[in-house]
């Protein structure tokens, strides 16, 4: 795997976003890092205000050619533009490749499930993400680590997500054996998210 490409971003929107201020954000990172896909990932289920933020952020995409995906809203990918669904994982994405076409792009959490990532892909699934890479609060304190990282990228042609409580030593550390870094909470936080970015992807830049 030496000559294993350098790992690309995808960015995963925060839970909650102010329309008036984070379109420009995003915008901002998106001109100052190159980018490979948007998710968004928008907590609850008030459809009109997600259909909305899908739409603002599509804009600002789509006029970089970044792709953006959903999470989970399957049925707002077509009315609203978008390039596809991120789902959670290996159930409906039969339905959803159906739903779509081959075109779109449709992914799938799996967790710390090396089993559930090989579900997915039989399923025909994009990508894969696996995550948290370390501890967090939220889930079951279980985490995906470098083992089955490093499996997946040995035996497994399908793209493979690290998310969840990156840092930058695991940024480094990871990079031979994933193929984005699903990068969302560790730069929103921040100040200055640009920066935060780069902080964390100094490793491999």
């Amino acid at each position: 795997m030496a000559d294993k490409e350098q790992p690309q971003i995808y960015l995963i929107t925060p839970p909650e976003v102010h329309l008036s201020t984070f379109p420009d954000i995003l915008a901002r990172v998106l001109d100052a890092r190159e980018v490979a896909c948007v998710r968004l990932a928008l907590a609850g289920h008030d459809e009109d205000r997600i259909a909305r933020a899908a739409d603002a952020c599509r804009a600002v995409t789509h006029a970089r050619d970044v792709a953006i995906v959903i999470d989970t809203h399957l049925r707002l990918v077509t009315p609203h533009g978008l390039d596809g669904v991120h789902l959670d994982g290996a159930r409906g994405i039969r339905d959803a490749r159906k739903e779509l076409g081959e075109d779109a792009i449709v992914g799938s959490f799996c967790g710390t499930s090396r089993h559930e990532g090989l579900n997915a892909g039989e399923a025909g699934a994009d990508y894969v993400s696996f995550g948290p890479v370390t501890a967090t609060a939220l889930g079951d304190g279980s985490v995906a680590d470098p083992d089955l990282f490093a499996w997946w990228s040995q035996m497994i042609e399908l793209p493979v997500v690290a998310e969840g409580g990156l840092t930058p030593d695991l940024v480094g550390s990871l990079a031979p054996v994933t193929d984005f870094f699903g990068i969302g909470a560790e730069i929103w936080s921040a100040d200055d998210p640009v920066l935060a970015l780069a902080d964390l992807m100094a490793a491999v830049s």
